[in-house]
């Protein structure tokens, strides 16, 4: 368990303020709660705004709101600007249609560990489950590994005291999805965090993996803990993926630590 270090959830998310609603009340009934909530917007309308608004009136934690305007999809950027503006050791990673188990944060606190990243996993929920928990009303969604309109089962089973035996360590990079990811800062830091070159849908998760190992990182893998639950949704536009993922094969092949326009170039006046 992580003593005296300040944990920070960030949360991405794009004009999907019915999801983001179901992620921030998961977030509020955690049994420990990260130290702040960053929410880094890639050009929300107003809704988003407003909801972010009304959750900060009653979060036991500092929300924070970091938003820039809509001019494509530039995740990397907002995502630099929100961790530079962060005064916390530990960074857990979270998409806006990730809805998470109430255990989630004490989990990743509890596998946090010097020298790794770390590689969660999600359970995908159908179209008609996804519908029935944006329409509810209630302050707690609950999903079980047997629920209905669900998949990837096992990724749903939360077993504490068997998830030993499925962590594993390796230098891999092709696999992060940044909906279930965590690692300290000063790692992110090291590697000048996101490429901003990387616009356009795809593989910015992985390019910063790759630095991460690069650096001498090895990926943790965690299974049976820190267990979230992803919306389902329409795929986003995927005009940039090849010309973004040669640019991971070519961290991967130069060994490439930092990247040249990151986290140092990151805007910190975009909190709103």
């Amino acid at each position: 368990m992580l003593k005296d270090v300040r944990v920070a959830l960030v949360i991405s998310t794009y004009n999907w303020p019915e999801a983001l609603h179901q992620v921030l009340v998961s977030v509020r009934n955690q049994y420990i709660l990260p130290d702040e909530v960053l929410i880094a917007d890639d050009g929300s309308d107003s809704r988003t705004k407003n909801l972010i608004s009304s959750f900060k009136q009653e979060f036991p934690v500092p929300i924070r709101h970091f938003w820039h305007p809509d001019e494509g999809f530039r995740k990397a950027i907002i995502m630099n600007a929100a961790i530079a503006s962060s005064s916390s050791d530990y960074i857990v990673q979270i998409d806006g249609d990730i809805i998470v188990h109430p255990n989630f944060i004490k989990d990743h606190i509890e596998e946090a560990e010097k020298g790794c990243y770390i590689k969660g996993s999600r359970v995908l929920l159908s179209s008609l489950k996804t519908s029935r928990i944006l329409a509810s009303k209630e302050k707690r969604v609950t999903i079980k590994p047997y629920s209905c309109g669900i998949t990837n089962r096992l990724n749903a089973c939360r077993l504490p005291s068997l998830s030993k035996l499925f962590i594993k360590k390796h230098k891999r990079s092709h696999d992060l999805r940044g909906c279930n990811c965590a690692y300290w800062k000063k790692d992110f830091v090291a590697i000048n965090g996101y490429n901003n070159e990387l616009q356009g849908w795809g593989h910015e998760d992985i390019e910063l993996a790759a630095r991460f190992i690069n650096l001498g990182l090895l990926q943790k893998t965690v299974k049976l803990k820190a267990i979230c639950y992803h919306l389902d949704h329409p795929y986003n536009p995927r005009l940039s993926e090849q010309a973004n993922y040669l640019k991971y094969k070519e961290v991967v092949k130069e060994g490439n630590i930092r990247c040249k326009d990151g986290l140092e170039g990151a805007v910190l006046n975009l909190e709103v």
